[in-house]
């Protein structure tokens, strides 16, 4: 199965859940890209990935043009700018699925409150990339 999730900038949400969802089945082939990629994946997200021993630092935001002539089973967006943009992309795709979080580098506050909410927003990641997942798995068990 192939899995292509979009954000805008590819250094965050999208790079933490191509992360928990490589982690979760190694048999995946999982990508991330973003519309306006960052020069760089954030710093915390790295770090907060990293708690969780999942290893994020070796990756890099990509253009989502380079996967345009691919085929996905799921492109998946995790922001709304992405889902407002990603319906441009026309690669052949299966399933179109939006699942938005909060930008946690929007965190303002105490260096403990910014790093709690990249906590709370890996940890939302991670139970939605989880459940959809196990649907997947069930879906493809049923067939």
């Amino acid at each position: 199965m192939k899995v292509l999730i979009l954000c805008t900038g590819n250094s965050c949400r999208s790079q933490m859940a191509e992360g928990f969802m490589k982690n979760l089945d190694s048999t995946l082939m999982v990508y991330s890209a973003g519309t306006e990629p960052a020069k760089n994946v954030n710093r915390l997200a790295i770090r907060v990935m990293a708690e969780k021993g999942i290893d994020i630092s070796t990756h890099y935001p990509k253009l989502v043009d380079e996967f345009i002539n691919q085929s996905f089973d799921y492109v998946i967006t995790v922001c709304d700018n992405a889902n407002e943009t990603c319906p441009m992309f026309i690669g052949k795709v299966k399933h179109r699925l939006h699942i938005g979080f909060e930008d946690p580098s929007d965190a303002v506050g105490t260096d403990d409150e910014v790093i709690g909410g990249y906590r709370r927003i890996r940890d939302e990641i991670e139970l939605k990339f989880k459940e959809l997942y196990n649907t997947i798995k069930k879906l493809n068990t049923n067939e």
